[in-house]
């Protein structure tokens, strides 16, 4: 379960840039809170990086197939959307390229 711990290390950050905001700390125990502050946002950024990594969205193919591609992964082609093989792309546009909606 990384997210339980995600959100108590997030917590923890919150806290720690509360601290340092409000100036009452010494220089010591300031730069203590610092380096703590900066580990638990490395291992934020890495639960981030992670979970970012397992998420996928699901297509559905041409063929009515469902598949799985990675989270970010641009689609080639047009899009998803599907035109009709008589008619051209360019009949969407106006003469100087604009979309006709």
């Amino acid at each position: 379960m990384a997210e339980p711990k995600f959100e108590k290390d997030l917590e923890r950050l919150e806290s720690i840039v509360e601290a340092l905001e409000e100036g009452g700390l010494s220089l010591d125990e300031s730069l203590k809170r610092f380096e703590e502050g900066i580990k638990l946002a490395q291992r934020c950024e890495k639960a981030l990086t992670e979970a970012e990594k397992k998420i996928e969205i699901l297509t559905k193919t041409a063929e009515g197939r469902i598949e799985a591609k990675p989270f970010g992964e641009e689609s080639e082609g047009n899009s998803g959307e599907e035109t009709d093989s008589n008619e051209s792309p360019a009949k969407e546009k106006g003469e100087e390229g604009e979309l006709l909606f």
